[in-house]
């Protein structure tokens, strides 16, 4: 199976429609005993691998708009996804990155897209 953008919901709304794409991140966060030893070879401690999720969102309506904002707005957010390492569905707290739109022409559609992020609360198990 493929990951695509219809595998994604975000607090039990459906993120596929809105979506123009999707970007997977899988992050390692490495402890403070990490580094390269003087032969140059790679020690450390993985904490975790935390997953991020760039949503690009399409050229929204105002109704459409009045639906995700709310969540991109929250303070954290209940996220389900397709994750390859697993084969199966996930389901993580995030808590999201800035974002905003533009609207040049005050109609009731964007004018562009936009994009946000979904950062783990905690690292993947």
């Amino acid at each position: 199976m493929f990951i695509n953008k219809d595998s994604i919901t975000i607090d039990n709304v459906s993120m596929g429609q809105y979506l123009l794409q999707a970007k997977y991140d899988y992050n390692k966060l490495w402890a403070t005993d990490t580094g390269r030893n003087l032969a140059g070879r790679m020690t450390g401690t993985l904490i975790g691998i935390f997953p991020k999720f760039t949503l690009t969102f399409r050229k929204l309506t105002k109704a459409e708009l009045n639906i995700i904002a709310p969540i991109l707005d929250s303070e954290s957010q209940t996220v389900t996804y397709y994750d390859p390492s697993t084969n199966q569905n996930e389901t993580i707290e995030t808590y999201t990155g800035d974002w905003g739109y533009t609207n040049k022409k005050i109609v009731d559609k964007l004018d562009d897209s936009f994009q946000c992020s979904f950062i783990a609360l905690e690292r993947r198990t």
